[in-house]
């Protein structure tokens, strides 16, 4: 989980101070930030210009006949539309230090600056009449949104690696009181990849506090004091990029706008968190009223028009998967019914929209009398919270059924679930009635979606989730849904059936 996650509003864009006495200063945000926009300019400059020669190499250039005046113009409109781009891109801070390597913002910037520089493109040529090649442009245009969207995933795969490695860290000091900052600082160091540290704490209003601690897991965070002792550490003995406050209320309007003055001195950054966890950026606007800037959170967003959307999308990519997997559904077939007694399908009751069961198929990779035998292994239980059952060396799972779990092969079938319309492509995780009949009244919000055959839960660890975090992911995809999240789910998806893990 980011800073995104939890709406945080950023005021001045700044950066702190290298600390030449401390060991930070090579992980310093002002050093590595920097330097990671220069690679990606050059990244993005090497591969818009590969683009537009390219696409005029295949358009024009194999066409002897073009007199050299001619060819000049050609590479003269090529150097043209590179600049317009990469202008563009620059436009729509594409480079913008707090998106980088932060993943889909940073996508969406590339690819809305791309549809805009073609689209500009297109009006020229409408409004002049000018003749522009179509077919350079319809070559230009994929190949070189294509080729930006995948140098930024290389570049994040790498900042994502140097994170985990402890390298490539924000330095957060979170100012509130000790519950809001023990959830803030949970949620930020939750991911080790996504790169924020907090190193400090201050609690509004009470000296007293200076030399305690907030644990959070293996991490304990020291408290400075409240907040003036806490800024007033910022330096050498706090060496803070970003501050985080959890209480605005305390500081009030002057109280920020003073604060705001105090650290573009220091070079920090400045973020308040309203509180608002599991709250996609898309169903957030920030409307300034009478001076104010309110916070306006859209309700969500699973009815009418919106389902029919996804039901539409459904049944295409089930058709399509169902197509293109047809060998690997065969050989799965002919693989267990050679080596091991027992039907091929396995069908069970799974509880789905509105609370409506249905009969869920699965490629069966256990015992026929697996479900019997569930009894004896309970108390073997892996999973927090007793209400999922998931066992890492599980006797009842055949051989056959381990590569087919490991790969998820297993789950193919339920594609024909969504052709059926009982389930999603995406969605949360198919529950049990027995699991059902354990919901509270915040749990049974997973009922109002389709369950999925893959969801936030399977691209986060799978069987490795705990209950606590199972739940919560499904409840944040059914109040977060969109149709591009459920595209990137899909493609996330095929990243984590390829690892392999949390899947047994």
């Amino acid at each position: 989980m980011t800073l995104s996650t939890f709406a945080l509003t950023r005021l001045p864009n700044t950066r702190t101070r290298v600390l030449n006495s401390t060991p930070r200063q090579v992980n310093s945000r002002a050093v590595w930030q920097p330097s990671l926009a220069r690679r990606v300019l050059v990244t993005d400059t090497a591969t818009v210009v590969l683009a537009v020669l390219l696409a005029q190499w295949v358009r024009f250039g194999r066409e002897s006949h073009y007199a050299p005046v001619t060819a000049m113009y050609f590479t003269g409109y090529s150097v043209l539309l590179a600049g317009i781009w990469l202008g563009a891109l620059s436009l729509y801070h594409a480079r913008s230090a707090p998106i980088l390597g932060r993943g889909i913002e940073e996508y969406r910037r590339v690819a809305a600056a791309s549809f805009w520089t073609f689209g500009a493109l297109a009006i020229v040529s409408l409004l002049t009449r000018a003749e522009i090649a179509r077919g350079y442009l319809a070559l230009a245009f994929p190949l070189g949104t294509c080729g930006l969207l995948a140098g930024r995933q290389l570049w994040r795969r790498q900042v994502r690696a140097r994170r985990l490695a402890g390298d490539c860290q924000t330095s957060v000091l979170a100012i509130g009181d000790r519950e809001a900052v023990a959830v803030l600082a949970g949620a930020l160091m939750n991911d080790p990849g996504d790169g924020y540290v907090v190193i400090g704490a201050g609690i509004p209003g009470d000296a007293d506090a200076r030399g305690d601690v907030i644990t959070i897991g293996d991490t304990v965070i020291p408290v400075l004091g409240d907040e003036n002792d806490a800024l007033d550490a910022l330096g050498d003995n706090c060496p803070a990029d970003t501050v985080a406050l959890t209480d605005a209320e305390h500081f009030g309007c002057t109280g920020i706008q003073r604060l705001t003055w105090r650290l573009e001195a220091s070079d920090v950054d400045l973020v308040v968190s309203p509180g608002l966890l599991d709250v996609a950026g898309a169903r957030l606007a920030m409307a300034p009223v009478a001076g104010m800037p309110l916070l306006h959170v859209e309700k969500p967003q699973y009815r009418g028009a919106k389902r029919f959307q996804k039901k539409a999308f459904d049944f295409g990519f089930a058709l399509a998967a169902l197509i293109g997997t047809s060998p690997v559904f065969l050989l799965a077939a002919l693989a267990i019914k050679l080596t091991s007694r027992g039907p091929v399908f396995y069908r069970a009751e799974r509880i789905g929209l509105d609370g409506k069961p249905f009969t869920m198929i699965k490629f069966r990779s256990m015992v026929v009398d697996a479900d019997a035998r569930l009894e004896e292994y309970l108390s073997s239980n892996e999973i927090d919270g007793g209400v999922m059952f998931k066992m890492r060396q599980d006797p009842r799972v055949t051989s056959v059924g381990r590569v087919l779990r490991r790969y998820s092969i297993d789950e193919l079938p339920q594609f024909l679930n969504v052709l059926k319309q009982d389930m999603s492509v995406v969605g949360p995780r198919p529950p049990l009635r027995r699991e059902v009949e354990t919901y509270n009244g915040d749990i049974r919000r997973k009922l109002l979606v389709k369950p999925g055959v893959t969801g936030l839960w399977q691209i986060s660890g799978r069987s490795n989730l705990s209950w606590d975090k199972s739940v919560r992911l499904d409840l944040s995809y059914v109040d977060n849904w969109s149709m591009v999240t459920d595209l990137g789910i899909i493609l996330k998806t095929i990243t984590a059936v390829a690892r392999g893990e949390g899947a047994y």
